[in-house]
């Protein structure tokens, strides 16, 4: 392709979600036919059903038409750069923060962004999970000593001041659910959640998290023993049931590993 080609294609493609006294003058041609003005508001009709599909959360707790107004804005500041429409609105959350007719709704960049991981999780390459069962006949300091990364699909977050896992889980619609049951009405108990979204299998699931689960997988993500994790969820909160929580995590399936790197009955890596 061609550096003039290539320019016009550019020029062109920002013509579309550009006001007209922007436009590059090389396509002012075009943009003043009419055909073009069809075609600007095919895309972004494209654009803004995408957005409603990645974000059925927030467009459940706003309903079709303020979402959609919304969605028209952010595209026109940000128009999608991969033709993979599943990834599109990535800074969608961070859009909502700073999006003055959301002010009044504080959880709803929270809910866009477990929006947001749901789809990162649906993608993620597959991997087995940590085999518990092998786990659990390992001696106790084997088990501090292993390194149990992340599971690819395993997706969290920490909301201080917000129910923003209840909001959302309560306005994302499960495979077999009725959207009655999905929207029944809930009184929030406005304080601090954590989410956690994982597939082990071909589904993704989501829980509750707290934040002590949050503390133990972000220092499983940067590399450390199990053992040095639950150092860290100690020094934050000393009453943490550090075994109970670790549990939890391995029965929702948030660590990649499939067989041991080690045999539990030797009880040593």
């Amino acid at each position: 392709m061609t550096t003039s080609h290539a320019q016009f294609q550019a020029a062109f493609a920002d013509a579309l979600f550009a006001p007209r006294e922007q436009v590059d003058p090389s396509v002012r041609h075009l943009v003043a036919q009419p055909a073009f003005a069809v075609y600007r508001n095919t895309v972004m009709k494209g654009c803004i059903d995408t957005l409603e599909a990645n974000f059925p959360a927030v467009a459940r707790l706003v309903g079709s038409e303020w979402f959609r107004a919304a969605a028209a804005v952010y595209a026109t500041s940000e128009p999608p750069s991969d033709a993979r429409m599943l990834a599109y609105g990535d800074r969608f959350a961070d859009f909502l923060r700073g999006f003055a007719p959301a002010a009044e709704l504080p959880y709803l960049p929270g809910v866009a962004q477990l929006d947001a991981l749901w789809r990162a999780s649906h993608a993620a390459s597959d991997a087995p999970i940590l085999d518990a069962a092998g786990l659990a006949r390992a001696g106790p300091e084997a088990i501090g000593r292993l390194e149990a990364a992340p599971h690819p699909a395993a997706r969290w977050a920490w909301f201080d001041a917000q129910p923003v896992f209840s909001i959302w889980s309560g306005n994302r619609v499960r495979t077999g659910e009725s959207d009655a049951a999905a929207a029944a009405p809930v009184e929030w108990v406005w304080q601090g959640e954590g989410a956690l979204l994982t597939r082990p299998v071909d589904a993704v699931r989501w829980c509750a998290l707290p934040k002590a689960g949050c503390i133990f997988l972000e220092a499983c993500a940067a590399g450390r023993t199990l053992a040095e994790a639950a150092e860290q969820v100690r020094d934050a909160d000393r009453a943490v049931d550090i075994a109970a929580l670790f549990g939890a995590l391995l029965r929702a399936g948030a660590f990649a590993g499939g067989s041991l790197p080690f045999d539990p009955s030797e009880g040593t890596p």
